[in-house]
């Protein structure tokens, strides 16, 4: 195949990648609310679905009726306290303390006697001001640096003793803030730090959800369900990235919006151009139309030229100055030089993971940039044309859970470099295997989260893009770890022969290989994350000794299995049958990657229902049609159908 050949080849098929595909992201991203759909007001507030003041504007449950007092001043009436509404957020409303008639900078602890219901909670973005505790071990530092409204709404100061509700090692969802007479507190102080502020107003913010087992709890198209934090079994809906509305089917449910000429624009507006714009799309939409059935007819032809004998033999000279690819792609053009020595040669020492088609290895840029330079073998040009073109619809996935695709080297013949950003924390093998000495050993709680993170992203990919993506290859050493030890994955099968079903080193009881796909690699990763230590025969030793009720045999010395929490125990015991059950059934299909990820995500949810109280890295979002529109922000705010 000759240079020009290949180069005319790739530039067609870098053309047709930008022309055709789409852009692929979803991203979690906070609107402003929309007032209720009667429009309702009182005073300066725009009254938000699904309150409403009037009982002919539909809402979902009389518990969010409100009442408006001098056409000026909004109330919230719980049971028989009437609370008044400061500020409306998304998620919840800032109130006043009931029948506060004067600002005190303390009030006492039994002064908001409110905890919670189906509907209403306190929420855990409320920070405490606490007064003359006798204990002060529950003040914590990194919130002082709040600064506080006073009564006259001016900035006050910093709070003597400082507690945030987020960090639930004194009170947890559900108590009310006598708990804190236990540290010999008598008064305290609520505030809340609006987002982008760092100034704190005063109040106390409750959360609002529907019970989950309302009938009226539907959402709107382009919406998805998230759970509440405070509110058990409470969820909502909200508007994709996007989208604006409440998100409800019953309320305005989601429309369009847009920014254009510096201006947000919703719904229709959104649609609306102007007559000369119109022109202009329509005359590059015919233009964009005939280049690429003229790029089709030439590439057909091209490919139907016979191929001359002759060594493969790529000019990087030539290729850097093609404006198809510098101009076009995303991605960015490496030399071999510059990547040999950033990997000190491809010597041993870098090796990360390796495979019969390719090896990582670890590498440092010029400029200090910390890299993974993934090293595939091709055996022919259509293997090598394969691999370029995967590398594009690659980079065009944006999502938090994929390792930043940087690049690629193609002056090295049939042996193209693929370059990922390497994150700080390395990979999930080394941490599992000790691999380095700088690696440590990871708790169980940080291998949940990595495990759902992973089975998430997996089936993101299979059931949120068009075509499905497929990884083909998994393993603990293409999970990448970033500094919060949330997962970045690399190594994607790149050639057409990795996507087979090829044996794994170990069989089903009648002799039978497992499948390699992704469900079947994950089961694996599964046991890896239990048993720490790397063994050939992992899946076959595991598999006895968890049929023969010896798990306990398995688990890796670093957990310290008979130390753990109960709960602990029983999650391990749990993520070790879904593993068998992924090597078992993953390969004929009879459990699909949305079935661990769900799994996954129950046991993720009660550990901290558990007591973690921490959250993992779950921000990336399905859409409302998806199976796995229950991902959410956080473990708080998983719904799982």
């Amino acid at each position: 195949m000759s240079p020009y050949r290949f180069h005319l080849l790739f530039g067609f098929s870098i053309i047709l990648t930008l022309l055709l595909q789409q852009p692929i992201s979803h991203s979690l991203t906070q609107y402003p609310f929309q007032p209720n759909q009667c429009g309702e007001k009182c005073g300066a507030f725009q009254i938000p679905y699904p309150f409403h003041v009037n009982t002919s504007c539909g809402s979902l449950s009389d518990s969010f009726r409100l009442s408006c007092f001098n056409s000026t001043s909004l109330f919230l009436n719980i049971a028989s306290q009437s609370y008044q509404i400061l500020q409306f957020f998304t998620d919840g409303m800032l109130v006043d303390f009931p029948n506060s008639s004067s600002c005190r900078e303390y009030n006492g602890l039994n002064s908001f006697g409110f905890q919670g219901n189906d509907y209403f909670g306190i929420s855990t973005e409320n920070i405490l001001g606490l007064y003359d505790c006798e204990d002060s071990s529950l003040c914590k530092a990194d919130c002082e640096k709040t600064l506080m409204h006073g009564c006259d709404g001016r900035a006050g100061g910093y709070p003597a003793c400082c507690y945030p509700l987020s960090d639930r090692s004194a009170w947890r969802a559900g108590d009310g803030f006598p708990v804190f007479s236990q540290f010999g507190c008598r008064g305290f102080s609520c505030w809340v730090v609006p987002q982008g502020s760092i100034t704190g107003r005063r109040g106390v913010k409750l959360e609002w959800a529907v019970p989950n087992n309302s009938s009226k709890a539907t959402c709107a198209a382009n919406a998805y369900i998230i759970n509440a934090t405070s509110v058990p079994s409470g969820l909502r809906c909200q508007c994709q990235d996007g989208f604006v509305g409440d998100g409800f089917a019953q309320g305005v449910g989601c429309f369009k919006s847009c920014v254009r000429e510096g201006k947000d624009l919703h719904g229709e507006d959104c649609d609306k151009r102007r007559h000369s714009s119109k022109k202009v799309e329509i005359l590059a939409g015919v233009l964009t139309s005939a280049f690429t059935i003229a790029s089709l007819i030439a590439l057909f032809c091209l490919l139907r030229r016979p191929i001359k004998s002759g060594n493969f033999d790529l000019d990087q000279t030539h290729i850097q100055s093609s404006i198809l690819f510098s101009k076009a792609s995303r991605t960015r053009l490496f030399t071999y030089h510059e990547l040999e020595e950033a990997t000190k040669g491809f010597e041993d020492a870098q090796k990360l993971v390796g495979g019969t088609k390719g090896t990582f290895y670890a590498g440092i840029l010029e400029d200090g940039s910390h890299v993974a330079v993934h090293k595939v073998h091709c055996e022919s040009e259509r293997d090598l044309v394969q691999v370029l073109s995967r590398v594009e619809l690659l980079s065009a996935v944006l999502h938090r859970s994929m390792a930043r695709l940087l690049g690629c080297c193609i002056d090295s013949g049939y042996t193209p470099l693929v370059v990922y950003e390497y994150p700080v924390n390395g990979t999930l093998e080394e941490h599992l295997h000790h691999n380095k000495a700088q690696k440590i050993g990871l708790d169980w709680y940080k291998r949940l989260n990595i495990a759902t993170e992973t089975a998430s992203f997996l089936a993101f990919l299979q059931y949120e893009i068009s075509p499905p993506i497929f990884h083909h290859d998994l393993r603990s050493g293409c999970i990448f770890l970033d500094e919060n030890f949330s997962i970045k994955i690399a190594g994607f099968g790149l050639l057409a022969t990795s996507i087979g079903d090829g044996p794994l080193s170990v069989n089903n009881s009648d002799g039978s290989p497992f499948g390699r796909n992704d469900v079947c690699g994950l089961g694996v990763v599964l046991l890896e994350i239990i048993a720490g230590a790397r063994q050939l025969d992992l899946p076959t030793i595991a598999l006895e000794k968890i049929r023969n009720g010896k798990l306990e045999e398995i688990v890796d010395p670093l957990l310290y299995y008979h130390e753990q929490p109960r709960f602990h125990r029983e999650q391990i015991e749990i993520v070790a049958d879904l593993a068998t059950r992924c090597l078992l059934f993953g390969g004929d299909g009879k459990l699909g990657m949305v079935d661990v990820a769900r799994k996954l995500l129950h046991i993720t949810k009660e550990n901290v229902d558990g007591g973690s109280g921490r959250e993992p890295a779950l921000k990336e979002t399905f859409s409302n049609s998806s199976l796995l529109q229950m991902i959410s922000m956080s473990p708080d705010s998983i719904h799982v159908p």
